[in-house]
């Protein structure tokens, strides 16, 4: 399945399955998505409330919020082969995972603007594919941990260089508001074969900037879900977004910084694609 949250006329926040181009409202079968994922008997009434729809409303004429609300969101660093610090080894390789938060005001939907703080002179972007926890994971066995991932969907963690590069920590060029964009939909886990096989790209303005597999990450994504696992609990819901390719060498080579107008699509077969727009910190006021 491919489970959103969209907004009605009303700005409810309800559930729903896309079918095709269309939507099937799940909000008599759930609360949130969440409950769809973590509960496999809400799981079978959202499909049966799929196969008897009739009625359902164009997937273009909803309004999406993020398909869900995590409470907590970690994201990894240089966790693809040949994404290395500047002026690093290409060749190197971390020993652990490096993980950073993104805070809760980086939450943006799937067709929200992003604002580009007025205070950097640097943002950028980064697309990767983020898993979603189906079932509370504590200390979980790296090989259980699969069973605890409920499906994947899209992330943009959109930085600020400058920031970022103010101190040690990470934090504050990661958590601008609007951040995060998170979606469109879960794809289902039953619904990707091999998580470890999905070719991730990233088109800025029509042009290719990233295309790398998911078969090149050092730290696979049930590994993640183990080692993070025996640090804090991850809760239905939680999303852990599990990094970026390095940019093509020729799209580095001509890399600017975002400027408002810019578009950036985060693509990848079977889980759909993302795409930001960005717009001055003043028209979005």
């Amino acid at each position: 399945m491919r489970l959103v949250t969209w907004i009605t006329p009303a700005g409810e926040h309800r559930p729903g399955a896309v079918v095709g181009d269309r939507v099937c409202d799940l909000g008599a079968v759930a609360a949130d998505v969440v409950t769809i994922l973590a509960g496999p008997g809400a799981r079978a009434r959202a499909e049966q409330a799929v196969a008897g729809a009739s009625a359902m409303p164009a997937l273009a004429d909803v309004a999406l919020a993020p398909p869900v609300t995590p409470g907590t969101l970690l994201c990894l660093g240089y966790n693809y082969a040949g994404h290395v610090a500047a002026g690093a080894d290409p060749d190197d390789v971390p020993e652990y995972p490096n993980v950073f938060v993104k805070t809760p005001n980086t939450l943006a939907g799937p067709r929200d603007p992003v604002p580009l703080p007025a205070v950097s002179a640097h943002t950028d972007y980064e697309g990767e594919i983020a898993l979603v926890i189906g079932r509370r994971a504590h200390r979980v066995p790296l090989d259980r941990a699969a069973e605890h991932i409920a499906g994947y969907t899209l992330l943009n963690d959109v930085s600020s260089r400058d920031w970022q590069d103010r101190s040690s920590q990470w934090t504050l060029g990661k958590c601008f508001d609007r951040f995060a964009p998170l979606g469109p939909w879960i794809t289902t886990a039953d619904e990707v074969p091999d998580p470890q096989d999905l070719l991730l790209e990233v088109i800025r303005d029509g042009v290719v900037t990233v295309s790398q597999s998911t078969a090149s990450t050092v730290f696979p994504m049930t590994h993640l879900v183990h080692y993070l696992s025996q640090v804090l609990t991850l809760e239905p819901g939680d999303v852990i977004s599990t990094g970026t390719p390095q940019k093509l060498p020729t799209a580095q080579a001509v890399h600017r910084p975002l400027a408002p107008g810019d578009a950036v699509t985060v693509r990848v077969a079977g889980l759909g694609e993302l795409t930001t727009t960005f717009v001055s910190q003043e028209d979005h006021r």
